[in-house]
């Protein structure tokens, strides 16, 4: 793993530092010496470790900003003091200002705070043992960052992965309908953001109940999972299924106008009908979709329950007009939805 660290201080501060960061395999080191071009990167591209420069001016206002940062404590910050004013302080036998100093830099937001040594080259054994014994010191914090950002990453990956079991229905696949009801609201801002169209469709399965009393209910499972592998394949890269609940599903179409929609929901009922769903060797079953379309107005609610309620007037009127149908509504204020298709069951 390539951790990334930012260093926030001058050329003559970098010369100081150990070495071995500069092994490309494991480290990638940004060098910055501005404050708010330090501030504007961590916000573009958070790094994992932080080593800040005590004596370049922000960086006690950058700790503190870092602490303020929510999204971003994962970070670990490390304060490296090389002010001459403080190094003057240190004492053989009295480290009581040490510790002050430790303890305030720590509320300010720093996760350690290391003091330099005086040298930049050794010159004498003694400076020669005290510089290795600095540089082993920021080596073994840089490793308690790595297990930090390790843990964070190792955290992010577990959130994800149960993020996605959460919003995906177990038995098709497909999104849920937690999941339409967290991605409909962004889509209709960016369609209006962006003065895109958007529509929807909501579909059922005709006659599902007749499936599952004449074949049971494993077979009617089987024939929804099949039914999502069928829609999934014959939709455009921007569209998105979802499973809405027991047999009915929802589609949404970005960049999709009323009529495209319609042709989408046409085809769609054209292949589902068309061939029938080989559940196994013995048994192959007909089934036939009722769709309702919709498509985003200037009067529809932010959620989209507005847009919903529309594609489901016309789902129910493609079943109250015979099933295996498509039926739009192109305008909100309309109270009749139009009848697109129709096929004989």
């Amino acid at each position: 793993m390539s951790i990334s660290i930012l260093v926030f201080g001058s050329d003559h501060f970098l010369a100081t530092l150990p070495d071995q960061i500069y092994n490309a395999t494991v480290f990638s080191v940004e060098v910055i010496a501005d404050l708010h071009q330090a501030i504007a990167h961590i916000q573009i591209m958070p790094p994992d470790i932080i080593l800040m420069q005590a004596s370049l001016d922000g960086s006690i206002q950058l700790c503190s900003w870092l602490k303020e940062q929510i999204k971003l404590s994962w970070i670990y910050c490390i304060l490296l003091e090389d002010r001459p004013h403080q190094l003057a302080n240190k004492s053989k036998y009295d480290c009581s200002w040490e510790f002050e100093m430790t303890s305030t830099i720590l509320r300010q937001g720093a996760d350690a705070y290391i003091l330099c040594v005086e040298t930049l080259q050794a010159k004498s054994p003694q400076q020669e043992k005290s510089l290795q014994g600095w540089h082993h010191l920021l080596l073994a914090h840089l490793t308690v960052g790595l297990r930090k950002v390790q843990k964070y990453r190792d955290l992010m990956h577990s959130n994800d992965r149960l993020s996605a079991i959460a919003l995906a229905d177990p038995l098709t696949k497909l999104n849920n309908r937690r999941a339409l009801e967290l991605d409909l609201p962004k889509q209709i801002q960016k369609a209006r953001t962006h003065g895109t169209a958007l529509s929807l469709i909501m579909l059922d399965v005709d006659h599902f109940k007749i499936v599952n009393d004449t074949y049971g209910h494993l077979v009617g499972d089987r024939l929804l999972q099949l039914l999502s592998n069928r829609i999934r394949h014959n939709l455009r890269f921007q569209d998105t299924p979802f499973r809405y609940g027991g047999e009915e599903f929802v589609i949404l179409l970005s960049h999709t106008n009323y009529n495209e929609a319609l042709v989408v929901a046409r085809r769609l009922n054209r292949i589902v009908s068309d061939q029938p769903f080989t559940i196994n060797s013995q048994l192959a079953v007909n089934i036939t979709i009722s769709l309702g379309s919709a498509s985003l107005q200037l009067e529809d609610d932010n959620k989209g329950i507005s847009l919903l309620n529309r594609a489901d007037q016309c789902l129910l009127q493609a079943k109250a007009t015979g099933r295996n149908c498509v039926v739009g509504m192109q305008n909100s204020w309309s109270r009749t939805p139009h009848l697109q298709t129709v096929s004989s069951l």
